[in-house]
């Protein structure tokens, strides 16, 4: 996996301009365990994550060990890494007929039982579950996507690399601004991949609009977009997301599933609503409404 971020600020007038940038590049095994990791910039212990598994585990030991980073690029990139890897072995369903063998790590492959209630898509008699063979994943829904990159607004998205063959892409943007006393939200991600044909389909997309409080830094305003969803169930967590509104959002990385667990959240919209930790440092990088 190679995984790229930056922080732009788009001025009142003038060109934007980057204000950070980021990388990584990270083997994993089928299991998603970190095999290696190199960091750009480099941090004197990031290699003490090499042997951690994807999704909790390394969301616990990312903070204990580069809690430093929070609020940076570095430190959002590595904390997707959780859910992206969860979501990177789909894509072999579009090009192989023995993908599960191939992606032996993608839920899919796992027993029902394991995958039950887990979020609102995958609650006990939902489509997404089958009577024998777990996740159905014949019917899960996907749609054909065109490129994120806009030829009228080049600053949208850093340079995104050319994909061919089975290859997957987790995108994510958080813009924010300052308008009528409040800090705005607008982010969303998109989980795409490539086609034998040559062209992106999505499994998954949402976008989310949030109003925080600049003061106390509590979530004041919510409102989910379900828009490229797997399965008839999943869009029900959109509704539920309105219980994080009254919650300061730089603990959203904690609050989030304390508040939407099993079925009363999403694994992916969870992680947009996580991600969301990082607007009061981002916030601080804003030039005030006045100026």
């Amino acid at each position: 996996m190679t995984g790229e971020a930056r922080d732009l600020l788009t001025p009142p007038a003038g060109a934007p301009f980057e204000l950070a940038i980021a990388s990584f590049r990270l083997i994993a095994s089928p299991s998603r365990e970190i095999l290696e990791l190199e960091t750009s910039p480099v941090h004197p212990r990031a290699r003490e994550l090499v042997g951690t598994r994807a999704g909790g585990a390394s969301r616990m030991a990312l903070g204990e060990k580069l809690a430093d980073l929070r609020g940076t690029p570095l430190f959002q990139l590595l904390d997707d890494f959780a859910g992206a890897s969860l979501v990177a072995g789909w894509i072999w369903s579009r090009w192989t007929n023995d993908w599960l063998e191939r992606a032996p790590g993608v839920p899919s492959a796992q027993p029902r039982a394991r995958m039950a209630n887990i979020c609102t898509g995958f609650a006990e008699g939902a489509s997404s579950l089958t009577h024998s063979k777990g996740v159905d994943t014949v019917n899960a829904s996907s749609t054909a996507v065109d490129s994120l990159e806009n030829p009228d607004d080049p600053y949208g998205w850093h340079g995104l690399a050319h994909q061919q063959g089975p290859k997957m892409r987790r995108a994510r943007r958080i813009d924010l601004w300052r308008e009528a006393g409040v800090i705005k939200v607008d982010t969303g991600f998109q989980d795409s991949g490539s086609t034998p044909d040559g062209g992106r389909i999505a499994i998954h997309e949402y976008r989310v609009h949030a109003e925080v409080d600049p003061v106390s830094g509590v979530l004041i305003a919510l409102q989910a977009q379900p828009l490229i969803l797997p399965y008839r169930e999943c869009p029900g967590a959109s509704v539920k997301a309105t219980r994080m509104i009254g919650k300061r959002i730089a603990e959203f990385r904690s609050t989030v599933i304390e508040t939407l667990p099993s079925t009363l959240g999403c694994t992916h919209l969870n992680d947009v609503l996580r991600a969301m930790a990082d607007v009061p440092a981002l916030a601080r990088l804003l030039p005030s409404e006045h100026d």
